[in-house]
C-alpha cells in the first residue's frame, strides 16, 4: 500500500537523470583536469579556422582576376577553393585539435562522426567544380557557343551533381553503419532500367554532346554527308539542322548524322577546279606537247594555284586534255569566278593559237562506181 508521503517513480526517468548527471559530471572534471590543453586547442583551432578562410578568400580572388569567359585551370582552382563551406572549415579545425584536447570517449566519436560527413560532402562539391570546371575548359568561349552548349553544359551539370553526391551519400552512410547493399543494388537496376527505355534519347543526347565537344563542325559550317551539303543552322540536343544548297531545311539525328562520313568544306583553305578541254584531233602533234605550259601560263596569270595538266584519253572526236588548279579561297563565290575566269582565258588563249577545240564529227567516205 503506497503512503501519502511517497510518490510514483516515472519509469526511465531515473536512467537518464543519472546519465546526463554524469556526463556532466564527466565533462566538469575533463575541464579541470584538461585546461590548459583545452585553452591550447582552441586557440589553434582559431588559427586554423582563419587559415581556411583566407585559402578560401584566395580562391575568390583568383575567379576574380581571371577574364570573363575565360575558364582557365586557375580560374577552376580557385573556384573549387570558393566553394569551401564554414561548416567544413569549422568541423575541420574542431577535429584537428580535437586529440591535443583530450576529451571523453562520447565527444570525440561525435566529432570523428561529423568530421566524416562534412569532409564527404565536401570532396563531392570540390570534385564538382573540378570536373564542371574541366568541362567548360575545354569547350571555352570562342569554341562553341549557342543555345545547344548551354543546354548540354545544364545537362552535364545535373548529372554530375546526381552522380557525385549519390556516392557521397552512399559513402556516409556506410561510415555510420548503415547497409547499402539494397540501396546500391536499387540504384543499379533502375539506371538500367531508365537507360534501356530510353536508349534512343540518350544516344542522340550523347551524340550531341560528341558534336558539341570534339567539334567535327560549328553552327555556319559547310558539310556534306552522303548526297546532302548545306550549312549547319543549329546544334540540337535531338538532331541538326542543316540548310542545303536549294534553299530547304534539312533535319537528322544527331547519332545518324556521326554514323556517316562527314566532309566539312568549311574547313578546308581552298577549292580545286578541274578541267577537261577536247582538242580537235586534227591537231599537229608539236602543238599538242605545248598546251600544258599554255595552260600552266593561263591560270597563273590568273592568280590562282597551278595543279598539273596533260593529255588524258583519246576520244571518238578529240584529243582530250585535262588541267586542275585551284582557287585560294575556301568560299563558294570565288570559286565559280574563277572557274569562269580561267574557262574564258584558256578559249582565248586557245584561239589565238590557233588550236581547234573538238566538236563531234563524223567523216563520210564515198565510192566511186569503179570501187
Amino acid at each position: 500500500m503506497t503512503t501519502a508521503n511517497q510518490a510514483t517513480p516515472i519509469i526511465g526517468t531515473p536512467r537518464y537523470d543519472i546519465d546526463l548527471v554524469g556526463f556532466y559530471a564527466e565533462s566538469a572534471i575533463w575541464f579541470q583536469d584538461h585546461w590548459a590543453r583545452i585553452l591550447i586547442a582552441t586557440a589553434l583551432g582559431m588559427v586554423m579556422i582563419a587559415t581556411l578562410h583566407l585559402i578560401r578568400s584566395f580562391g575568390v580572388r583568383l575567379c576574380a582576376r581571371e577574364r570573363p569567359g575565360n575558364i582557365g585551370w586557375w580560374k577552376v582552382l580557385g573556384r573549387t577553393l570558393a566553394r569551401t563551406g564554414s561548416v567544413f572549415i569549422i568541423i575541420a579545425a574542431i577535429r584537428a585539435v580535437a586529440d591535443l584536447a583530450d576529451p571523453p570517449l562520447i565527444v570525440i566519436t561525435t566529432i570523428r562522426t561529423l568530421f566524416t560527413v562534412a569532409a564527404v560532402f565536401q570532396g563531392a562539391i570540390w570534385l564538382r567544380e573540378v570536373v564542371l570546371g574541366a568541362v567548360e575548359q575545354h569547350t571555352g568561349t570562342g569554341r562553341a557557343s549557342g543555345e545547344a552548349l548551354n543546354s548540354a553544359l545544364g545537362i552535364i551539370r545535373l548529372l554530375v551533381t546526381f552522380a557525385v553526391f549519390a556516392v557521397a551519400l552512399i559513402v556516409v552512410l556506410d561510415n555510420l553503419g548503415v547497409n547499402i547493399t539494397g540501396l546500391v543494388a536499387g540504384l543499379g537496376v533502375g539506371g538500367i532500367a531508365i537507360g534501356l527505355a530510353a536508349q534512343g534519347i540518350f544516344a542522340d543526347l550523347f551524340a550531341a554532346l560528341a558534336i558539341i565537344f570534339d567539334r567535327p563542325f560549328r553552327r555556319g559550317d559547310v558539310i556534306s554527308y552522303d548526297t546532302t551539303t548545306g550549312t549547319v543552322e543549329e546544334i540540337g540536343l535531338k538532331s541538326t539542322r542543316i540548310r542545303s544548297g536549294t534553299g530547304e531545311e534539312r533535319i537528322i539525328a544527331n547519332k545518324q548524322l556521326l554514323d556517316k562520313e562527314i566532309q566539312n568544306i568549311t574547313q578546308r583553305s581552298y577549292r580545286r577546279v578541274s578541267f577537261t578541254i577536247g582538242i580537235a584531233a586534227y591537231t599537229p602533234a608539236d602543238r599538242l606537247r605545248a598546251i600544258p605550259a599554255m595552260l600552266q601560263a593561263v591560270i597563273e596569270r590568273g592568280g590562282h594555284q597551278f595543279v598539273h595538266a596533260g593529255f588524258l584519253n583519246f576520244a571518238p572526236s578529240s584529243h582530250d586534255f585535262l588541267v586542275e588548279f585551284d582557287s585560294l579561297s575556301p568560299d563558294l563565290a570565288p570559286f565559280f569566278q574563277a572557274r569562269h575566269d580561267i574557262g574564258i582565258a584558256i578559249i582565248e588563249r586557245l584561239a589565238a593559237e590557233g588550236i581547234a577545240l573538238a566538236y563531234p564529227t563524223q567523216l563520210s567516205f564515198t565510192a566511186a562506181p569503179d570501187g
